[in-house]
């Protein structure tokens, strides 16, 4: 039988030989050939990139957006509900901030819902300085960037959208975006965050889906939000995940039309001293 090396040392040996082994050595040239010019070609191809393609970075987490981040996530536990207003005019935001804040809610989110919004982060701001700001309903970059030049502390947004997630972190603002299902708590783990809002809440399932949700993520901080009352704050509270709620009954719309501070303030009274028992009883079991 003929070899390669002979083909290729000596053509003349190759005319000799029977027509199939001249078809035979000529496939076994052309494979060859064709194989050398793919593999030239591929190597060219790959020449031509720096390095194989790297996942980019998801998140953008700083030590400096931690460390405020953990600082907000602690005075929200200690506020333990978080009034969220969202007001028709900016008339009446300083009074309404101090009577939230007399009532023993001092962490409040004002919702980017009206176009009173911006100019109510600026009264409450300058009648309690003191006070915990949050924007909420924050949809893009934009809205975030006049939330925290009106004062807010902090942002807060219905779904999770990365974009505004990664501006959050490298501006070291705190920021608390909303989730409903694993998938999404996945998605925020992967961009850097722990502490997450369970919206809306009571339409989402309440306390059972939000406890199922927990089940298979370990140390998550929960603000739940969206249905929460008087009447589901305990059990809320109840859970070890959640730090606080989020909620609408102490801030009436007819309250706020008549300018009825004082109707709020006692609804925050009764809101406090609740959210208090519930949290003690949760400690002593």
């Amino acid at each position: 039988h003929l070899s390669l090396f002979g083909l290729l040392r000596d053509p003349g040996v190759a005319m000799a030989s029977s027509s199939s082994e001249t078809r035979f050595w000529s496939a076994v040239a052309t494979g060859a050939a064709a194989g050398a010019v793919a593999g030239f070609g591929l190597a060219m191809v790959w020449k031509g990139r720096s390095a194989p393609p790297s996942k980019s970075c998801e998140s953008c987490v700083t030590d400096a957006w931690m460390a405020k981040q953990k600082e907000v996530v602690g005075k929200l536990r200690s506020a333990l509900v978080v009034p969220v207003v969202a007001l028709p005019n900016a008339a009446g935001a300083g009074a309404l901030a101090t009577a939230l804040v007399e009532g023993g809610l001092p962490a409040i989110e004002v919702v980017f819902r009206t176009a009173a919004a911006e100019e109510s982060l600026r009264r409450m701001a300058k009648a309690e300085p003191e006070a915990l700001l949050g924007a909420g309903t924050i949809l893009s970059v934009e809205q975030a960037k006049k939330a925290v030049d009106a004062g807010a502390k902090f942002i807060v947004s219905p779904g999770l959208n990365p974009e505004l997630v990664r501006f959050c972190q490298e501006q070291s603002i705190p920021v608390i975006p909303g989730v409903a299902s694993p998938t999404e708590v996945e998605q925020a783990l992967r961009l850097g965050l722990s502490t997450l809002k369970f919206f809306p809440a009571e339409a989402n399932g309440g306390v059972p889906a939000l406890k199922a949700i927990c089940a298979p993520f370990a140390g998550l901080d929960f603000m739940p939000t969206g249905g929460i009352s008087e009447n589901n704050l305990s059990a809320y509270l109840g859970m070890p995940q959640v730090v606080c709620c989020g909620g609408t009954w102490m801030v009436p719309q007819d309250a706020i039309s008549h300018s009825d501070w004082r109707q709020i303030k006692e609804l925050s009274q009764r809101a406090s001293i609740l959210a208090k028992t519930a949290v003690a009883k949760k400690g002593s079991k």
